[in-house]
């Protein structure tokens, strides 16, 4: 059994998302999905909840035909701790998927083997991207998965990044 660990902030969930998660599980029979900073929410760098991140994932990845987990992992501002902090949250896993400079160097020195897969049009496939062009009524659908769409639409989520970014 050969599980991988892949860990995003997911805000939202995005294309370049579900390219390296459906690459990923050509490669593993597993895959652990960590939703990173799960404590942040409400905020313009992070309007979405760790469940809200969780229910997209989930129907994002209704038909990937590999069995994987989502697991909401909070910050614990001590880089030095933090992969024994997501190993104490998550079933084991063998190696971790990340390009995350920081990231790679943290499970490196933990001994876990760690590949970096390519981005996905990384330049407009970012969450920082998608939230810019929601909050400017620019078209941001294209860059999510349908399902992704739906659940926004559901929470109401351009809506509550717009009432955040406007500040007192």
């Amino acid at each position: 059994m050969k599980r991988g660990f892949y860990i995003g902030r997911f805000q939202p969930y995005h294309n370049g998302h579900q390219s390296v998660l459906e690459r990923i599980a050509d490669e593993v029979d597993e895959i652990i999905i960590g939703v990173g900073s799960a404590q942040l929410s409400h905020t313009v760098d992070n309007p979405f909840t760790a469940g809200e991140r969780v229910l997209m994932i989930t129907r994002a990845l209704a038909s990937l035909g590999c069995p994987f987990y989502v697991i909401p992992i909070e910050d614990i501002k001590r880089n030095a701790l933090w992969v024994a902090h997501i190993r104490s949250m998550t079933p084991p896993f063998d190696l971790c998927y990340s390009s995350n400079p920081l990231v790679v160097q943290l499970f490196r020195e933990a001994g876990i083997n760690v590949q970096s897969p390519a981005m996905y049009e990384r330049d407009t496939h970012s969450g920082t991207e998608i939230r810019r062009r929601m909050l400017k009524g620019e078209p941001w659908k294209t860059l999510v998965p349908s399902a992704i769409v739906r659940v926004i639409r559901e929470i109401d989520g351009v809506s509550r990044l717009k009432e955040i970014a406007q500040g007192d």
